[in-house]
């Protein structure tokens, strides 16, 4: 969590932004349904309200580590503050996260202190918002320098008009198109024109040529440039409730890292 509230403080600065805070803990009905083992941990009310408070307290201490307080009056500046005392399922913070710009969540991966898949999947589903997922290591800068993962599609589309605020900021914006068949839409000298129109720095980069995967491909140019926020649209081969990324974006989630911005 350190690396999500350290990528969140980043933007806050930025844009002079309030963050809220809120507990995530598994929701007894969600577990049963998916006839998932509780291992042996008992969520009595006791134990919830433990795990709301213990979640509440880090992020005071951070927050307070880095000279940011709750939202006084008209001060202009970053602030902060928290949701509710009850521990919110993966559908209530997608649910929930309607009425904020941006969603700051981990990105996902398999262990105990790592974040889990549901959770992203809930909140890109269920928001109608954007997604920043910062990997384990945390972020020292954030959108000087973006790569946008081009391939076409409205989702792709949506996220960086999303993003707007952050690549009209930006010192270098470079459009990488995703290697593999081309989809129909819009080329990436066409999208470079029209974020130039708006004032974003942008060119078109080319994708190291590699026989690694299209994803490892996309991620290593990135790198190489010194990208530092890398934006991709998040879309969905089934229209079921159960969110089921394509190859190249489920790669990226599982070893990007730098953060990436994400809509769907």
């Amino acid at each position: 969590m350190d690396a999500v509230m350290e990528a969140a403080v980043l933007l806050a600065r930025a844009f002079n932004s309030y963050m809220e805070g809120v507990a995530v803990g598994p929701d007894i009905a969600e577990f049963v349904a998916a006839d998932f083992a509780l291992s042996g941990v008992i969520l009595d009310d006791r134990t919830r309200r433990d795990l709301v408070d213990h979640s509440r307290r880090r992020l005071e201490s951070f927050m307070e580590a880095r000279r940011i307080g709750r939202p006084k009056g008209e001060e202009n500046g970053p602030s902060f503050g928290w949701m509710g005392d009850t521990l919110l399922s993966d559908t209530a913070v997608g649910e929930y996260g309607r009425v904020f710009d941006l969603i700051a969540v981990g990105r996902p991966g398999s262990g105990p202190q790592r974040p889990r898949t549901s959770a992203l999947e809930a909140v890109l589903f269920e928001s109608g918002r954007p997604v920043l997922i910062t990997p384990p290591q945390p972020p020292q800068i954030l959108g000087e320098r973006i790569a946008i993962a081009w391939n076409g599609t409205t989702d792709t589309a949506r996220s960086i008009a999303f993003a707007m605020p952050l690549l009209t900021r930006a010192q270098d914006v470079v459009i990488l198109t995703v290697p593999g068949p081309s989809l129909p839409g819009p080329s990436d000298d066409q999208l470079a024109k029209s974020l130039r129109r708006h004032g974003a720095p942008a060119r078109v980069g080319l994708v190291n040529e590699t026989e690694k995967t299209p994803a490892a491909a996309l991620l290593d140019t990135a790198a190489a440039l010194g990208a530092d926020l890398l934006i991709k649209g998040g879309y969905t081969r089934s229209r079921l409730r159960q969110l089921i990324f394509g190859k190249v974006t489920s790669e990226i989630l599982a070893e990007a890292n730098l953060p990436v911005f994400m809509a769907h």
